[in-house]
């Protein structure tokens, strides 16, 4: 897990609320404090690229990226700094060398050839860093929709839906319904979101082992 160096005192909090974007600004960058973001373009057939998922303590922002469009989406209501660019700390270099490898970490995801596996993989990244541990594996509430987590693989809803049933009937994942509010009571802490809910969204209850996302990746925190 990387571990940031002392933070110097930044601006004031802004709060922008879910399904918003992120104003672009060319000489600083958004620091998350609360919440989730994902930066994602087009290609040019119009879809939907995702180049990553972002939570607290790391950095979004126009002068990480040469490619346009870019957009900063508020997956859940967001709360974030203005960092400027020229800040030469070892708190900013820290943030960027995170930026550096969460973005290597899902580009080795969406490169894997198999769906089954490249889901999983996304899955046990997202609860990684987003999901809570439990006494009957991570607790991975709903980050991403469906679409979201066709557009961050490549590939249809459909597919992924259908994948995910697969999955389950596999028992390599079990979706949470409602009523199985016991187990999230179980938490060992607090849960750190806990986005809007909606139709098919379901938390994912995911086991406890090393070894799922294979050999090419290594979770940092």
């Amino acid at each position: 897990m990387l571990t940031l160096s002392s933070r110097p005192q930044l601006s004031i909090l802004q709060t922008f609320p879910m399904k918003a974007s992120l104003p672009p600004l060319l000489d600083r960058l958004w620091l998350i404090e609360q919440g989730l973001v994902r930066t994602l373009t087009w290609n040019r057939q119009g879809d939907v690229v995702t180049l990553g998922i972002w939570g607290r303590g790391e950095v979004v922002g126009l002068p990480l990226t040469q490619l346009k469009p870019y957009q900063m989406e508020c997956l859940t209501p967001v709360v974030v700094t203005e960092l400027p660019l020229g800040r030469q700390s070892r708190y900013g270099q820290d943030l960027l060398l995170n930026h550096l490898w969460r973005g290597e970490e899902l580009f080795a995801i969406v490169q894997t050839s198999s769906l089954a596996e490249a889901l999983m993989s996304l899955l046990y990244w997202l609860a990684k860093r987003f999901g809570q541990p439990t006494n009957q594996g991570l607790l991975l509430e709903p980050v991403l929709t469906h679409q979201q987590l066709a557009e961050t693989l490549g590939c249809s809803r459909v597919a992924v839906t259908r994948m995910l049933s697969q999955l389950e009937r596999d028992g390599r994942l079990r979706r949470l319904k409602d009523q199985e509010k016991p187990l999230r009571a179980r938490l060992t802490q607090p849960l750190k979101l806990n986005p809007q809910r909606a139709g098919f969204r379901r938390a994912i209850l995911l086991p406890d082992e090393s070894d799922v996302t294979g050999p090419t990746l290594k979770a940092k925190g």
